[in-house]
């Protein structure tokens, strides 16, 4: 485990088990049917990983980001904002996983991990990082509330330094055409 503070990212070295498409965001029974997908191997619904593929597993606010171990070769990424469930499966506690939704397209996946130390851990630690991107999401949109009223208003402003601009003009240049 490592803490990078720039980031406030943190790393776990665990065993990718697999990704399995999955037709529901949440659940624990997601994450059973999941496992079964993998040690069944439909070849059609699971990318299942050789040998228990030793990852780096970084989560941060943003996203959780997984790496093979040797090669640092990215496998997949994703956004905290996609992750709808994480969970130890209660049956394999060493066994934990989440599911996202892909962000192109309405799929859920659900990515299987085997750690001996760290599940109820990472599971804990996704959940804080979910909590926190949804606070700064919260935050970002409020920020974005706030700056659109500023907007307008400095359209609002504009629009009215314009026309006492006109004004002032048209009081200050007679037409002589009045005066005839």
């Amino acid at each position: 485990m490592s803490d990078n503070e720039e980031d406030n990212e943190i790393s776990f070295a665990v065993k990718l088990l697999g990704r399995v498409e999955v037709l529901r965001s949440d659940g624990i029974q997601v994450l059973a049917e999941a496992v079964e997908s993998v040690k069944n191997s439909d070849k059609d619904s699971v990318e299942k990983v050789q040998k228990k593929n030793k990852v780096h597993l970084f989560l941060s606010s943003s996203g959780i980001d997984i790496l093979e171990k040797k090669t640092k070769y990215m496998l997949y990424t994703c956004p905290i904002s996609t992750v709808s469930f994480c969970g130890v499966l209660p049956a394999t506690p060493k066994v934990f996983g989440f599911v996202a939704k892909h962000p192109a397209s309405d799929m859920y996946h659900c990515y299987l991990f085997q750690s001996q130390k760290f599940s109820h851990t990472l599971v804990s630690l996704i959940g804080d990082a979910f909590r926190v991107g949804k606070k700064e999401e919260n935050v970002r949109g409020q920020r974005d509330l706030i700056v659109e009223a500023l907007r307008h208003k400095n359209k609002v402003l504009q629009r009215e330094n314009s026309e006492l601009r006109q004004r002032a003009w048209d009081d200050y240049f007679v037409d002589p055409k009045d005066f005839a």
